[in-house]
């Protein structure tokens, strides 16, 4: 199975691409080749309301795990599909531009899918496509969704690539499962497909998945340390390279289209990555489900108190409650 990464920077990176080089002609390449999800969000009269005056905006980020990005977006309008959304985060602009709030959610997470009962919330992709997917995490947080972002492996691997491989420090040395990619410890310069096992890879370590999303919002942060540079962004050649080499694996919901991005651009044009917090959705530990599925057990009130944080436009203030409370925060 495909498990893939699609990061803050899946959509913010293309954004400020075209806000920064004002190039029509990287707009229209955006517009033509990205691809719409026909479909990204359930009927209205089953989502929360958002206060018009909000001018946060939430994006839900999703990995795509098989299928050509047609496919896939034509897929989503028809409900049920054979994909799995392994990789799954919520990504929170405020309204004042300060920031970003980047939250991976655990795909075995047990929630409750509409309609089906209860599952692990990857299932919502193959149960009913990305409307259900957004329905779930809107009823989870009981906060609307403004956006949907599609990526598959395809795409992050060339992403990898364009920018010239990525830095990471790796804690852990492993052997990727069924590969010979060994990564051992210390910093490592990946792109391609090792750059993709090493976000996919969860077997080698010992609390799996969870190393793996802490694998994955490393990369997360180096690419865009990486990508905020001036010798990538003043790099003509490698902007164009960029955009045109993983647009086509791109997928939008239809209102998200380059004018969208640019505008987002401009407004996060002074982001560092110091200003990214990237975190896990609180889990209640490891359990059972009644048909003997390993499951993650949610946090409700730690769920509730996202929720009211997000419809508050408060999620700094969550999250600096969260690193006060934590051991290191405490010395």
């Amino acid at each position: 199975m495909r498990i893939i990464l699609f990061s803050a920077l899946g959509i913010v990176l293309v954004a400020g691409l075209v806000a920064g080089t004002y190039l029509t002609s990287l707009a229209n390449m955006f517009n033509g080749k990205t691809q719409q999800i026909a479909q990204a969000f359930p009927s209205e009269q089953t989502r929360p309301v958002k206060d018009p005056d909000d001018g946060s905006m939430n994006i839900l980020l999703l990995g795509a795990d098989n299928g050509t990005p047609k496919a896939s977006a034509q897929t989503q309008a028809a409900g049920a599909t054979e994909q799995r959304a392994d990789t799954m985060m919520l990504l929170h602009i405020p309204e004042d531009r300060s920031g970003m709030y980047v939250m991976s959610i655990m795909r075995d997470t047990w929630v409750d899918i509409p309609g089906y009962g209860e599952h692990k919330i990857n299932a919502a992709m193959t149960l009913g496509g990305t409307p259900l997917v957004v329905q779930t995490l809107e009823g989870l947080f009981d906060t609307k969704i403004d956006h949907v972002a599609m990526i598959d492996f395809e795409g992050f691997r060339d992403l990898t690539t364009a920018l010239g491989g990525i830095q990471v420090k790796n804690d852990f040395a492993f052997t990727a499962h069924d590969t010979d990619y060994f990564y051992p410890v210390g910093k490592l310069t990946l792109e391609g497909d090792r750059a993709l096992r090493f976000v996919r890879e969860r077997k080698s370590f010992i609390d799996g998945d969870y190393q793996r999303v802490r694998n994955q919002q490393k990369f997360i942060k180096a690419i865009m340390a990486k990508f905020l540079t001036a010798e990538t962004l003043t790099n003509p050649t490698t902007i164009y390279e960029v955009i045109d080499k993983v647009s086509p694996y791109l997928s939008f919901d239809a209102t998200f289209d380059a004018a969208t991005a640019a505008g987002l651009g401009l407004q996060l044009k002074d982001m560092r990555t110091s200003d990214v917090e990237l975190f896990t959705l609180p889990t209640a530990g490891i359990g059972t489900s009644l048909d003997g599925q390993s499951i993650v057990l949610k946090d409700d009130a730690a769920i509730a108190d996202i929720g009211a944080a997000l419809k508050a436009d408060t999620m700094a203030a969550w999250v600096k409650t969260q690193e006060e409370s934590t051991p290191a925060a405490n010395g």
